[in-house]
Protein backbone atom coordinates (compact mmCIF):
# COMPACT_ATOMS: atom_id res chain seq x y z
CA UNK A 1 0.00 0.00 0.00
CA UNK A 2 1.30 3.45 -0.96
CA UNK A 3 0.05 6.89 0.02
CA UNK A 4 0.42 9.73 -2.48
CA UNK A 5 -0.97 13.24 -2.88
CA UNK A 6 -4.47 13.47 -4.31
CA UNK A 7 -4.42 13.90 -8.09
CA UNK A 8 -5.09 17.12 -10.01
CA UNK A 9 -6.50 16.73 -13.54
CA UNK A 10 -6.47 19.96 -15.50
CA UNK A 11 -8.35 18.64 -18.55
CA UNK A 12 -11.69 17.01 -17.74
CA UNK A 13 -14.52 17.09 -20.28
CA UNK A 14 -16.94 15.11 -18.13
CA UNK A 15 -17.46 11.91 -16.18
CA UNK A 16 -20.12 9.42 -15.12
CA UNK A 17 -22.26 9.99 -18.21
CA UNK A 18 -22.18 13.80 -17.93
CA UNK A 19 -20.62 15.98 -20.62
CA UNK A 20 -19.59 19.42 -19.35
CA UNK A 21 -20.07 21.14 -22.69
CA UNK A 22 -23.53 19.70 -23.26
CA UNK A 23 -24.59 19.98 -19.61
CA UNK A 24 -22.37 22.56 -17.90
CA UNK A 25 -24.97 23.03 -15.16
CA UNK A 26 -24.06 19.53 -13.92
CA UNK A 27 -20.50 20.58 -13.04
CA UNK A 28 -20.89 19.69 -9.38
CA UNK A 29 -22.11 16.19 -10.23
CA UNK A 30 -18.95 15.58 -12.25
CA UNK A 31 -16.91 16.95 -9.37
CA UNK A 32 -18.63 14.56 -6.98
CA UNK A 33 -17.76 11.58 -9.23
CA UNK A 34 -14.03 12.25 -9.53
CA UNK A 35 -12.76 11.27 -6.05
CA UNK A 36 -13.64 7.66 -6.89
CA UNK A 37 -10.80 7.94 -9.42
CA UNK A 38 -8.29 9.54 -7.06
CA UNK A 39 -8.84 13.13 -8.26
CA UNK A 40 -9.14 15.82 -5.59
CA UNK A 41 -9.06 18.91 -7.85
CA UNK A 42 -9.64 19.47 -11.57
CA UNK A 43 -10.19 21.96 -14.37
CA UNK A 44 -13.58 21.45 -16.06
CA UNK A 45 -13.15 21.76 -19.83
CA UNK A 46 -15.71 23.20 -22.24
CA UNK A 47 -14.87 22.52 -25.88
CA UNK A 48 -15.84 24.52 -28.97
CA UNK A 49 -19.58 25.07 -28.69
CA UNK A 50 -22.49 27.44 -28.57
CA UNK A 51 -21.33 30.48 -26.50
CA UNK A 52 -24.27 29.81 -24.18
CA UNK A 53 -22.46 26.69 -22.91
CA UNK A 54 -19.52 28.81 -21.74
CA UNK A 55 -21.90 31.28 -20.10
CA UNK A 56 -23.71 28.49 -18.25
CA UNK A 57 -20.42 26.96 -17.14
CA UNK A 58 -19.22 30.27 -15.72
CA UNK A 59 -22.53 30.85 -13.94
CA UNK A 60 -22.50 27.35 -12.44
CA UNK A 61 -18.93 27.71 -11.25
CA UNK A 62 -19.60 31.15 -9.76
CA UNK A 63 -22.70 29.93 -7.93
CA UNK A 64 -20.68 27.36 -6.03
CA UNK A 65 -21.67 23.87 -4.89
CA UNK A 66 -25.08 22.89 -3.58
CA UNK A 67 -25.60 22.42 0.15
CA UNK A 68 -24.03 19.27 1.51
CA UNK A 69 -21.89 18.70 -1.56
CA UNK A 70 -18.53 16.96 -1.42
CA UNK A 71 -16.14 16.08 -4.21
CA UNK A 72 -13.10 17.22 -6.21
CA UNK A 73 -12.56 20.96 -6.22
CA UNK A 74 -13.00 22.70 -9.60
CA UNK A 75 -10.10 25.12 -9.92
CA UNK A 76 -11.69 27.18 -12.70
CA UNK A 77 -12.68 26.52 -16.29
CA UNK A 78 -10.71 25.59 -19.39
CA UNK A 79 -12.18 26.97 -22.61
CA UNK A 80 -10.71 24.72 -25.31
CA UNK A 81 -11.80 26.67 -28.36
CA UNK A 82 -13.58 28.14 -30.25
CA UNK A 83 -10.49 29.97 -31.58
CA UNK A 84 -8.79 26.91 -33.07
CA UNK A 85 -7.68 25.82 -36.54
CA UNK A 86 -10.27 24.12 -38.77
CA UNK A 87 -7.59 21.81 -40.16
CA UNK A 88 -6.72 20.61 -36.66
CA UNK A 89 -10.12 20.74 -35.01
CA UNK A 90 -10.09 17.06 -34.06
CA UNK A 91 -13.46 16.25 -32.50
CA UNK A 92 -14.50 19.90 -32.13
CA UNK A 93 -17.60 20.79 -34.18
CA UNK A 94 -16.56 22.95 -37.12
CA UNK A 95 -19.75 25.04 -37.20
CA UNK A 96 -18.87 26.59 -33.83
CA UNK A 97 -15.28 27.55 -34.69
CA UNK A 98 -14.57 31.28 -34.61
CA UNK A 99 -11.57 33.48 -35.51
CA UNK A 100 -9.77 35.05 -32.55
CA UNK A 101 -11.48 38.19 -31.31
CA UNK A 102 -11.31 40.37 -28.23
CA UNK A 103 -15.11 40.32 -28.28
CA UNK A 104 -15.15 36.55 -27.77
CA UNK A 105 -12.99 36.79 -24.65
CA UNK A 106 -14.81 39.76 -23.19
CA UNK A 107 -15.49 38.71 -19.62
CA UNK A 108 -12.92 35.91 -19.58
CA UNK A 109 -10.62 36.36 -16.60
CA UNK A 110 -9.13 34.46 -13.71
CA UNK A 111 -11.46 36.30 -11.36
CA UNK A 112 -14.49 35.30 -13.45
CA UNK A 113 -13.46 31.64 -13.31
CA UNK A 114 -11.43 31.02 -16.49
CA UNK A 115 -8.02 29.55 -15.72
CA UNK A 116 -6.99 28.05 -19.10
CA UNK A 117 -7.73 28.96 -22.73
CA UNK A 118 -6.57 26.94 -25.74
CA UNK A 119 -5.92 28.95 -28.90
CA UNK A 120 -4.35 28.30 -32.32
CA UNK A 121 -1.73 31.09 -32.43
CA UNK A 122 -1.39 31.20 -36.22
CA UNK A 123 -4.91 32.55 -36.68
CA UNK A 124 -5.23 36.28 -37.45
CA UNK A 125 -5.70 38.25 -34.26
CA UNK A 126 -4.58 35.41 -31.98
CA UNK A 127 -1.53 37.12 -30.51
CA UNK A 128 -3.53 40.12 -29.34
CA UNK A 129 -6.03 37.78 -27.70
CA UNK A 130 -3.24 35.80 -26.03
CA UNK A 131 -1.73 38.97 -24.58
CA UNK A 132 -5.11 40.10 -23.27
CA UNK A 133 -5.82 36.75 -21.61
CA UNK A 134 -2.36 36.55 -20.04
CA UNK A 135 -2.89 40.04 -18.61
CA UNK A 136 -6.08 38.68 -17.00
CA UNK A 137 -4.24 35.84 -15.29
CA UNK A 138 -5.29 33.06 -17.65
CA UNK A 139 -2.92 30.27 -18.63
CA UNK A 140 -2.88 30.35 -22.43
CA UNK A 141 -2.25 27.07 -24.20
CA UNK A 142 -1.28 26.37 -27.80
CA UNK A 143 -3.52 23.66 -29.20
CA UNK A 144 -5.72 22.40 -32.02
CA UNK A 145 -3.32 24.25 -34.23
CA UNK A 146 -1.68 24.24 -37.65
CA UNK A 147 0.99 26.61 -36.31
CA UNK A 148 4.50 26.61 -37.64
CA UNK A 149 7.54 27.13 -35.46
CA UNK A 150 7.54 30.92 -35.81
CA UNK A 151 3.87 31.08 -34.82
CA UNK A 152 4.52 29.08 -31.66
CA UNK A 153 7.54 31.17 -30.75
CA UNK A 154 5.42 34.31 -31.22
CA UNK A 155 2.77 32.82 -28.92
CA UNK A 156 5.39 32.16 -26.27
CA UNK A 157 6.60 35.74 -26.58
CA UNK A 158 2.97 36.86 -26.13
CA UNK A 159 2.74 34.83 -22.92
CA UNK A 160 1.54 31.31 -23.83
CA UNK A 161 2.98 28.75 -21.41
CA UNK A 162 1.31 25.40 -22.15
CA UNK A 163 0.49 23.03 -25.00
CA UNK A 164 -2.87 21.23 -25.04
CA UNK A 165 -2.50 17.44 -25.47
CA UNK A 166 0.96 17.51 -27.07
CA UNK A 167 1.15 15.48 -30.28
CA UNK A 168 -2.60 15.41 -30.84
CA UNK A 169 -4.46 17.91 -33.06
CA UNK A 170 -1.27 19.55 -34.31
CA UNK A 171 1.30 19.12 -37.06
CA UNK A 172 4.04 16.52 -36.52
CA UNK A 173 7.58 17.61 -35.76
CA UNK A 174 9.75 17.87 -38.89
CA UNK A 175 13.49 18.52 -39.05
CA UNK A 176 13.16 22.00 -40.58
CA UNK A 177 9.70 22.79 -39.22
CA UNK A 178 9.50 21.45 -35.67
CA UNK A 179 6.22 23.25 -34.90
CA UNK A 180 4.50 23.03 -31.51
CA UNK A 181 5.99 19.63 -30.64
CA UNK A 182 9.54 20.72 -31.39
CA UNK A 183 9.24 24.06 -29.61
CA UNK A 184 7.88 22.33 -26.51
CA UNK A 185 10.44 19.53 -26.49
CA UNK A 186 13.40 21.62 -27.64
CA UNK A 187 12.88 24.70 -25.49
CA UNK A 188 12.32 25.57 -21.86
CA UNK A 189 9.32 27.91 -22.02
CA UNK A 190 6.40 25.55 -22.54
CA UNK A 191 4.96 22.87 -20.34
CA UNK A 192 2.77 20.34 -22.10
CA UNK A 193 -0.23 18.21 -21.32
CA UNK A 194 -0.07 14.63 -22.58
CA UNK A 195 -2.83 12.02 -22.71
CA UNK A 196 -0.95 8.85 -21.82
CA UNK A 197 -3.95 6.54 -21.98
CA UNK A 198 -2.38 3.94 -24.27
CA UNK A 199 -4.37 5.18 -27.28
CA UNK A 200 -3.56 8.84 -28.00
CA UNK A 201 0.23 8.51 -28.14
CA UNK A 202 2.72 5.87 -29.22
CA UNK A 203 5.01 4.73 -26.38
CA UNK A 204 8.07 5.97 -28.29
CA UNK A 205 6.55 9.47 -28.39
CA UNK A 206 5.77 9.28 -24.68
CA UNK A 207 9.35 8.28 -23.85
CA UNK A 208 10.79 11.04 -26.04
CA UNK A 209 8.54 13.62 -24.42
CA UNK A 210 9.40 12.36 -20.94
CA UNK A 211 13.13 12.65 -21.60
CA UNK A 212 12.75 16.17 -22.98
CA UNK A 213 10.24 17.58 -20.51
CA UNK A 214 10.89 15.64 -17.31
CA UNK A 215 8.44 15.85 -14.40
CA UNK A 216 8.93 19.63 -14.26
CA UNK A 217 7.19 20.33 -17.60
CA UNK A 218 5.31 17.09 -18.35
CA UNK A 219 1.67 17.39 -17.25
CA UNK A 220 -0.39 14.20 -17.22
CA UNK A 221 -4.00 14.89 -18.22
CA UNK A 222 -6.79 12.42 -18.78
CA UNK A 223 -8.85 14.47 -21.28
CA UNK A 224 -11.57 12.22 -19.94
CA UNK A 225 -15.17 12.57 -21.03
CA UNK A 226 -18.66 11.49 -20.03
CA UNK A 227 -17.35 8.00 -20.84
CA UNK A 228 -15.40 7.79 -17.58
CA UNK A 229 -17.04 5.02 -15.56
CA UNK A 230 -19.40 3.94 -18.36
CA UNK A 231 -19.46 0.62 -20.23
CA UNK A 232 -18.84 0.49 -23.97
CA UNK A 233 -21.61 2.12 -25.97
CA UNK A 234 -22.90 5.50 -27.13
CA UNK A 235 -22.44 8.76 -25.21
CA UNK A 236 -21.91 12.46 -25.98
CA UNK A 237 -19.10 15.01 -26.43
CA UNK A 238 -20.63 18.47 -26.64
CA UNK A 239 -23.39 18.35 -29.24
CA UNK A 240 -21.97 15.27 -30.96
CA UNK A 241 -22.63 11.55 -30.62
CA UNK A 242 -19.58 9.46 -29.76
CA UNK A 243 -18.96 5.77 -29.16
CA UNK A 244 -16.98 4.21 -26.31
CA UNK A 245 -15.25 0.99 -27.39
CA UNK A 246 -12.13 -0.81 -26.24
CA UNK A 247 -10.99 2.03 -24.01
CA UNK A 248 -11.38 4.73 -26.68
CA UNK A 249 -13.95 7.42 -27.39
CA UNK A 250 -14.50 8.22 -31.06
CA UNK A 251 -16.75 10.10 -33.45
CA UNK A 252 -18.58 8.06 -36.08
CA UNK A 253 -15.70 8.69 -38.53
CA UNK A 254 -13.16 7.21 -36.09
CA UNK A 255 -11.68 10.49 -34.84
CA UNK A 256 -10.55 10.26 -31.23
CA UNK A 257 -12.85 12.39 -29.08
CA UNK A 258 -11.25 12.64 -25.67
CA UNK A 259 -10.68 9.58 -23.53
CA UNK A 260 -12.44 7.11 -21.28
CA UNK A 261 -9.46 6.94 -18.92
CA UNK A 262 -8.98 8.27 -15.43
CA UNK A 263 -5.87 10.24 -14.54
CA UNK A 264 -4.73 7.33 -12.39
CA UNK A 265 -5.08 5.05 -15.43
CA UNK A 266 -2.79 7.43 -17.30
CA UNK A 267 -0.17 7.41 -14.54
CA UNK A 268 -0.04 3.61 -14.62
CA UNK A 269 0.58 3.74 -18.37
CA UNK A 270 3.21 6.47 -17.94
CA UNK A 271 5.17 4.39 -15.44
CA UNK A 272 4.90 1.28 -17.63
CA UNK A 273 5.96 3.04 -20.84
CA UNK A 274 8.80 5.22 -19.49
CA UNK A 275 10.07 3.35 -16.44
CA UNK A 276 9.88 6.58 -14.44
CA UNK A 277 9.54 6.48 -10.68
CA UNK A 278 6.13 6.67 -9.07
CA UNK A 279 7.13 9.93 -7.38
CA UNK A 280 7.99 11.53 -10.72
CA UNK A 281 4.79 10.25 -12.33
CA UNK A 282 2.73 11.61 -9.44
CA UNK A 283 4.43 15.01 -9.78
CA UNK A 284 3.02 15.29 -13.32
CA UNK A 285 -0.48 15.11 -11.84
CA UNK A 286 0.04 17.14 -8.67
CA UNK A 287 2.78 19.72 -8.16
CA UNK A 288 3.52 20.34 -11.85
CA UNK A 289 -0.02 21.28 -12.95
CA UNK A 290 -0.62 23.22 -9.72
CA UNK A 291 2.61 25.16 -10.24
CA UNK A 292 1.59 25.92 -13.81
CA UNK A 293 -1.62 27.46 -12.46
CA UNK A 294 0.24 29.30 -9.71
CA UNK A 295 -1.39 27.23 -6.97
CA UNK A 296 0.18 25.63 -3.89
CA UNK A 297 0.44 21.93 -3.19
CA UNK A 298 -2.69 20.33 -1.80
CA UNK A 299 -3.03 18.51 1.50
CA UNK A 300 -5.29 15.61 0.44
CA UNK A 301 -3.78 12.14 0.26
CA UNK A 302 -4.98 8.96 -1.43
CA UNK A 303 -3.94 5.35 -0.94
CA UNK A 304 -2.88 3.06 -3.77
CA UNK A 305 -2.52 -0.70 -3.99
CA UNK A 306 0.76 -2.21 -5.17
CA UNK A 307 -0.54 -2.22 -8.76
CA UNK A 308 -1.25 1.53 -8.54
CA UNK A 309 -5.00 1.36 -8.20
CA UNK A 310 -7.08 3.27 -5.72
CA UNK A 311 -7.29 1.34 -2.47
CA UNK A 312 -10.66 0.67 -0.92
CA UNK A 313 -11.33 2.55 2.30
Amino acid sequence: MTTIPGLVDIQVNGAAGIDLTDEPHRLWEVAAALPAHGVVAFVPTVITSDPAARERALATFAAGPPAGWSGAEPLGLHFEGPMIAPARKGAHPEHWLRPPSLDIVDGWSREAGVVIATIAPELPGALEVIERLVDRGILVSVGHTAAGTADVVAAVEAGARWVTHLGNAMAPMLPREPGPVGVALGGDDLAAGLIVDGHHLDPHFVRAAWRALGPERFVSVSDTTAALGLPDGPTRLGDQDVVVAGGTVRLADGTLAGSAASLLDCLRVLVAQTGCTLDDAVATATTTPLGLLGLPAREERIRLTDDLRLAAD
